[in-house]
């Protein structure tokens, strides 16, 4: 398993997880509250969760070689909602071979 974990600071936290959620939820399963959203790719799966400050999320893929799509796809939907600001990522990401 192959994880990336980034934490992107804004006021906006929850209205954005939210907005990504329902966008996703169209066309696959994906579901939020105000605190938490989860959205699961058919590559990957994406863990949410807002605080007043702040949008941290946990991508999980099985396919090593997505994680950067996975990365990808969430940042480019989430700039779509945050136009009136900047966000910006640092992503983490771990490996389960290389955190035994």
């Amino acid at each position: 398993m192959t994880r990336s974990e980034c934490t992107v600071l804004t006021e906006a936290a929850s209205k954005y997880m939210q907005q990504l959620c329902k966008h996703f939820a169209h066309k696959i399963p994906a579901e939020a509250t105000a605190e938490r959203g989860s959205i699961a790719f058919p590559f990957g799966t994406a863990r949410l969760a807002a605080t007043d400050h702040a949008l941290t999320i946990v991508l999980e893929t099985d396919d090593a070689a997505r994680i950067g799509e996975l990365e990808d796809v969430v940042a480019r939907h989430l700039a779509r909602f945050a136009f009136r600001e900047t966000l910006v990522y640092d992503w983490r990401r771990t490996d389960d071979a290389t955190a035994a």
